[in-house]
């Protein structure tokens, strides 16, 4: 019996559960927005949502706690210098999620995960970077 058992296991094992959570999650701290399915965005928004809170607190540990489980310096970076004070004086609810049809193979539930007042720049902006230096080829 499933009793007081939270979370979704998504029919994955822990740590394939685990890894799709944290490149999920740089995706969305990445771009400020991704597509994903339905269940997987419900379960996303927690995680997303503790690390605004503790890029918000700032500080030494916060950044360490946050690197550790993004495992990119670069990311942890944004949260803290770009969105921890942007969400400053929100009290909490930095996502959304907008239920965005089927798709078309399996006909499973899609979502927008999104954050509130994000930046509409910051979706492609990596690619557009690579394919201005000229290290990647811009597809249209």
């Amino acid at each position: 019996m499933r009793h007081s058992l939270a979370g979704r296991k998504l029919n994955r094992t822990s740590s394939h559960r685990k890894a799709l959570f944290k490149n999920l999650s740089q995706a969305l701290i990445r771009n400020e927005q991704i597509i994903t399915t339905l269940p997987k965005a419900k379960d996303l928004r927690p995680i997303v949502e503790k690390m605004v809170t503790l890029a918000k607190q700032g500080g030494l540990h916060a950044r360490r706690q946050l690197v550790s489980k993004l495992q990119d310096q670069e990311i942890a970076e944004k949260l803290m210098s770009v969105l921890g004070p942007r969400y400053k004086a929100r009290a909490g609810g930095y996502l959304r999620i907008i239920r965005a049809g089927f798709r078309y193979g399996d006909m499973a539930p899609m979502a927008v995960i999104e954050f509130v007042d994000r930046d509409v720049e910051a979706r492609g902006a990596r690619d557009r970077k690579a394919a201005a230096s000229g290290e990647v080829e811009l597809k249209i």
